[in-house]
């Protein structure tokens, strides 16, 4: 299911009458109306993408913001090695996903140690328990990250941000049969698992 990120950041995006790559070049030049037409070609594949590696769409909202942070910040020294800036952006995504989660996890491990008083409710847990399908995409978030890294790394990609497997060999810098075969491991580890918790 394809969710939509905060309606503040999307307005109709113009007619793509340049590339990714042009535009890129025009924004590394301190062009923000070229990067601006970047941020609303592909705001929402990047969210969706956050969302469906997190589970929530709090986090996926502050994660696009980092995504597209980090782009303009980086635009001078970051070459398109493809058309598409999408690739890029997933992969920005995927690593602010991993950083974020080893500082959530440190905190929580600080958390314990400090101890908190019971009666102080988690704001977020109770946002995130109230949204329809946020549990589900997290349980299977949390089963994807306890994939093999070659699985987990193809069904980010492939699977949730739903690049073609040859892009995605591209990427990894594997072979296409590779990201199958790998691709049909994680699809049938993650059967198991759902029909366990069924």
């Amino acid at each position: 299911m394809v969710r939509e990120p905060s309606a503040r950041w999307v307005r109709a995006a113009p007619p793509a009458t340049e590339s990714d790559a042009l535009l890129w070049a025009r924004a590394a030049e301190g062009d923000q109306d070229a990067f601006g037409e970047l941020f609303q070609r592909h705001v929402a594949a990047v969210w969706n993408y956050g969302y469906r590696l997190t589970g929530s769409w709090e986090r996926a909202e502050d994660l696009t913001s980092t995504v597209f942070l980090t782009a303009w910040r980086r635009r001078r020294s970051v070459i398109l090695v493809r058309e598409s800036a999408l690739p890029w952006l997933f992969t920005v995504m995927g690593n602010a996903v991993r950083d974020e989660t080893r500082g959530m996890r440190r905190r929580l491990m600080l958390a314990r140690r400090v101890g908190t008083p019971d009666d102080v409710a988690d704001h977020a847990e109770s946002v995130a328990s109230r949204v329809d399908g946020d549990l589900s995409i997290r349980r299977i978030a949390e089963m994807v990250a306890g994939l093999p890294v070659a699985q987990r790394r193809v069904v980010q990609l492939c699977l949730f941000g739903e690049l073609p497997q040859a892009q995605a060999a591209e990427i990894l810098g594997v072979t296409v049969v590779t990201v199958r075969s790998n691709l049909s491991r994680a699809r049938a580890r993650l059967r198991q698992l759902m029909e366990g918790q069924a």
